[in-house]
């Protein structure tokens, strides 16, 4: 019982910061579902210390990637929050499955299923060790299609 408690007190912390990104784009102009029209919120996320901020294009999907230092106090599975937001068409993709990779500078891999938070998928991992990582996401759509997109943190 006590571990259960205590996933979601961590479930709950952590559906603050994405849940907080949604709210915030939601009021900013223009279409707030899409990265062409720049919100606030992008704008926040961009200047945020130790955020990191990529897009990618795979099979008409915008993938959007957004990493950054998990909180001291919320430091669950990693020492970053890896986010991403799927769209097309400039309309959210919700209705879909997320895992993700991570493969360390010294060659090792992990593998996390990605939670929905909001807008926004994420899970945790451990990268502050110097040196880049891939990080690769692999989404399955409604229609039971299976994409795969990847970026480098930090780019190159």
């Amino acid at each position: 019982m006590k571990k259960m408690q205590s996933i979601m007190i961590i479930a709950m912390g952590l559906f603050a910061i994405p849940q907080a990104m949604a709210s915030e784009m939601h009021e900013g102009a223009g279409n707030p579902c899409s990265m062409e029209h720049h919100s606030p919120m992008d704008e926040k996320m961009a200047g945020m210390k130790g955020a990191f901020l990529a897009q990618k294009q795979v099979d008409g999907y915008m993938v959007s990637f957004h990493i950054m230092k998990a909180p001291e106090n919320m430091q669950h599975g990693g020492s970053h929050h890896v986010m991403i937001k799927v769209e097309k068409d400039g309309r959210l993709s919700g209705d879909i499955v997320v895992n993700s990779k991570v493969t360390h500078p010294n060659g090792e891999s992990e593998s996390k299923m990605m939670m929905k938070m909001g807008d926004w998928y994420m899970a945790a991992y451990d990268l502050g060790h110097p040196g880049p990582h891939q990080v690769m996401v692999l989404f399955k759509t409604a229609d039971g299609t299976k994409h795969f997109v990847g970026i480098d943190f930090p780019e190159h």
